[in-house]
């Protein structure tokens, strides 16, 4: 789950995508003098470019004041030394760029979008240094921002649905950093700082734990120059340490919390893949077919289809930097909850003992493969893309072989995966609803 924080300013670009055909970005990548890894990727046809600067800093850093990350990340345009949020607001405002902040467990991020032309660009720039580098985090805004926090964390009390996720990930993680919300908890939120984000910030908002991605109507050596005026003077500090690796101890678990809802909200899974999983495609394409494919899935024709248990039901990965959650989930009435609960586990378990078949596989690789450039059809989206390869260190030409590791993927493989890796009487389980304990 992750905080996004947009105060973007509108932006009018006058776009026709649909006669471009889908080519892989060519990915050029070096180091700027402040340590920063730079990734760019030249898109020329419009006058913009989409900058992304993304820090090792997301929730799974924020030790015991949990909540500082999302809070730091919410905080950076908020103000700078020279200018209050509004006329920070107002200086992106004219000349059109858009402007974003947000959290997740893994990082953090900035981006920028603008229009290309040398004023307007400049002034983008200029603006966007000084939130990077000069943010004030004044007393009031923290205090603002914590508040909201707060209430926010406070709204999702009353949320089965949340209530659910957050037990979910204590339950899978532990006492591992990434089993705490990426927006902190009410008792950790309410004791932080201002003192706590500076800290934070000082330590972790530095050019050696970012990568920069750059995707627009630039050349390299305009590219370069870009990113040298964007982190000027911004500390080069160091990279931030390894996650440690989530303990699986191997024992189903079952929680079930009542609350005064008219159906159940069942979240069921278990430790699924790193991005540098070798099981990466085969678990991907396989959870296509299981649960990952809509109302088209074996989980939604199994719960929804043949029992009427559900309106929806799902199943995903999340990779991320340590082993990421396997996910299933549902709602469904009060009294169907165990036999909703028990379709999905056995669902899941014969596809792991059995695999796909042929056909489905086969479906799935057309509907993965044919998607694919949707996915990219915007230079934000190549940006995003190009910022997860950049941030996790996967293979420069990870685009350009995506489907090819797709199409290799077998009935087999899948199989085989799912055999070794998901095993549903060690899955852990909540459910939120009016059920008996």
């Amino acid at each position: 789950m992750a905080i996004q924080i947009k105060k973007g300013i509108t932006l009018i670009v006058l776009a026709v995508w649909g006669n471009l055909l889908f080519a892989a970005p060519n990915i050029q990548q070096w180091q700027d003098k402040s340590g920063a890894k730079v990734y760019f990727a030249q898109a020329s046809g419009l006058p913009m470019v989409d900058v992304r600067v993304v820090f090792n800093a997301g929730s799974a850093r924020d030790g015991n004041k949990k909540g500082v990350a999302a809070l730091t990340a919410a905080l950076l345009d908020t103000g700078t030394g020279k200018l209050d949020a509004s006329a920070v607001a107002e200086r992106f405002e004219s000349v059109g760029a858009q402007f974003g902040v947000g959290a997740a467990r893994d990082m953090a991020w900035v981006t920028l979008r603008s229009l290309t032309d040398t004023a307007i660009l400049d002034k983008a720039l200029q603006t966007a240094h000084d939130v990077l580098v000069n943010p004030a985090f004044n007393q009031a805004d923290f205090e603002r921002d914590r508040q909201r926090t707060l209430l926010g964390l406070k709204r999702q009390e009353e949320s089965p649905s949340a209530i659910g996720q957050k037990a979910f990930f204590k339950a899978l993680y532990g006492s591992h950093p990434y089993a705490s919300p990426v927006s902190g908890e009410l008792k950790t939120v309410e004791k932080l700082t201002r003192a706590d984000v500076l800290g934070f910030y000082q330590q972790y908002y530095a050019a050696n734990n970012a990568v920069v991605v750059v995707v627009g109507d630039l050349n390299r050596s305009d590219a370069e120059k870009m990113v040298g005026q964007l982190l000027s003077g911004l500390p080069a500090g160091k990279a931030a340490e390894m996650l440690p690796v989530p303990k699986d101890d191997h024992k189903g678990k079952v929680v079930k919390k009542i609350f005064p809802s008219a159906q159940t909200h069942i979240f069921s899974g278990a430790l699924g893949v790193k991005r540098h999983d070798p099981d990466y495609f085969e678990l991907y394409a396989g959870n296509h077919i299981l649960g990952g494919s809509g109302l088209v899935s074996l989980i939604t024709e199994e719960v929804r289809e043949k029992r009427g248990l559900a309106y929806s039901a799902y199943s995903y990965f999340s990779p991320m930097a340590q082993f990421g959650p396997f996910m299933m989930g549902l709602q469904t009435r009060n009294d169907q909850a165990d036999q909703a609960f028990k379709v999905l586990t056995e669902t899941v378990s014969r596809f792991a003992k059995k695999g796909p078949t042929e056909k489905q596989l086969d479906a799935a690789k057309s509907n993965i493969t044919g998607g694919f450039a949707l996915r990219l059809d915007s230079n934000r989206k190549i940006a995003e893309y190009i910022a997860m390869i950049a941030f996790y260190g996967l293979p420069i030409d990870y685009l350009d072989k995506f489907s090819d590791k797709v199409a290799a993927v077998t009935t087999g493989s899948i199989r085989d995966a799912f055999f070794r890796r998901l095993r549903s009487a060690e899955f852990k389980t909540v459910m939120v609803g009016n059920i008996r304990e």
